[in-house]
């Protein structure tokens, strides 16, 4: 199994992101005057840039609109970023086709069943360890680390490892 997916691995051009549950705990933090606030991990951050500095294209897939969201993606250089999408599965095709790659050359990132049909697709699908029981037993591989607490920089340092890509990046920072 492991070597399969590290196959998979291989081959990404586009790894994509759900959000809440993924990126963040799936917490939602709501001030005084309404306004919604979110957490995320710097580890998980740098980890998208690594992964992109590799050649790798990012993007966001999310159920929930939020301008934190795009904050954040704008911060990372998130290139594609699709937000209050209903349907997963239609936001995948039309950024398949923005990106000009298909599915088999995409990873992806979610936890709840909402996430299946872009997971089954995906040419590597993962999941995090709380993500729901019908997602994680349908996914590749399933992270060590939890949503928010770095489960997006192992899937970076993965995909970088399989790619043969890690060693020089990590070189850049020891000289």
């Amino acid at each position: 199994m492991e070597a399969e997916m590290l196959e998979r691995a291989k081959h990404i051009k586009l790894m994509i992101f759900d959000v809440d549950g993924v990126l963040t705990d799936g917490s939602l933090h709501f001030g005084p005057d309404g306004e919604m606030m979110k957490t995320f991990n710097v580890l998980d951050g740098h980890g998208i840039k690594l992964l992109q500095q590799s050649g790798v294209a990012t993007a966001i897939i999310s159920a929930r609109q939020s301008p934190i969201v795009l904050r954040r993606a704008t911060d990372l250089g998130i290139q594609y970023v699709q937000q209050g999408v209903d349907n997963k599965l239609s936001a995948f095709e039309r950024l398949l086709a923005q990106a000009g790659v298909g599915a088999q050359s995409c990873g992806y990132i979610g936890d709840d069943v909402i996430d299946l049909p872009i997971l089954l697709r995906a040419g590597l699908a993962f999941s995090v360890p709380n993500g729901h029981p019908e997602v994680t037993s349908r996914v590749h591989y399933v992270t060590r680390a939890g949503g928010g607490r770095g489960a997006a920089r192992e899937i970076c340092d993965l995909i970088m490892r399989a790619q043969g890509n890690f060693d020089a990046i990590l070189e850049s920072y020891l000289t």
